[in-house]
């Protein structure tokens, strides 16, 4: 996996011993740069998938149920390749940053975007600005921006010179927060901070029925 520099300046902080071999710090960023569509995506089709399989209803609420389930299990294979480094589109590398993932072979791209802040639309034949709460592009390049949950204009892609999109500083905080966050393991025995370098170092997993548990430990 290509790596920003900011982001590898963050695994050396985290972990000293940090290299691209660690496998265990590997496998925490994997799950820590996870964006935050992909996260509540990834509990929603895990949970769909864990659902006991239903045969009430009728052909059409069946044949439904077996299309959601298809595509949940699509979205984790996806979601998979991406975090093993490589584009979900044509199987390249793809090159990581904190808050987006995008594929110079193809142009596959995804990013976060700011969810308290705000989007400005640049048009192209003049200095006109349209600003909204969040934009849309199409597969055909048509652009929708929305303000209050409602399609506030609709833009041919050929009218659009560049999107900005306005952060605020301490949402951006917030997210570099979580991130960190995940890739902070703590003992689940002495509650102190875990290398997961350091020889000794595991990870438990128990099942509890239908739900699973993970308990880390900084030795044996």
């Amino acid at each position: 996996m290509a790596m920003s520099s900011r982001l590898i300046n963050l695994l050396k902080r985290q972990f000293p011993g940090w290299d691209d071999a660690s496998v265990s710090a590997n496998d925490l960023l994997n799950d820590a740069i996870i964006q935050g569509d992909q996260r509540e995506h990834l509990e929603q089709d895990k949970k769909l998938l864990e659902e006991a399989e239903d045969t009430g209803g009728d052909e059409i609420t069946r044949e439904a149920r077996r299309r959601l389930k298809e595509a949940a299990e699509q979205s984790l294979r996806s979601l998979k390749v991406i975090q093993g480094g490589r584009c979900p589109k044509c199987g390249e590398h793809i090159r990581q940053h904190l808050f987006a993932e995008v594929c110079d072979s193809c142009g596959w791209n995804s990013y976060e975007i700011p969810r308290t802040g705000s989007v400005k639309i640049h048009l192209l034949s003049s200095d006109a600005v349209l600003e909204g709460e969040r934009a849309y592009t199409l597969k055909d390049g048509t652009i929708l921006l929305l303000r209050n949950d409602a399609v506030i204009a609709r833009l041919r892609r050929e009218a659009v010179s560049w999107i900005e999109y306005l952060w605020p500083e301490d949402e951006l905080e917030q997210r570099r927060k979580r991130v960190l966050d995940h890739l902070t393991v703590k003992c689940s025995w002495c509650e102190k901070v875990c290398d997961p370098e350091i020889d000794g170092f595991h990870v438990v997993q128990v099942a509890f029925g239908a739900n699973q548990e993970r308990f880390s430990f900084c030795s044996d």
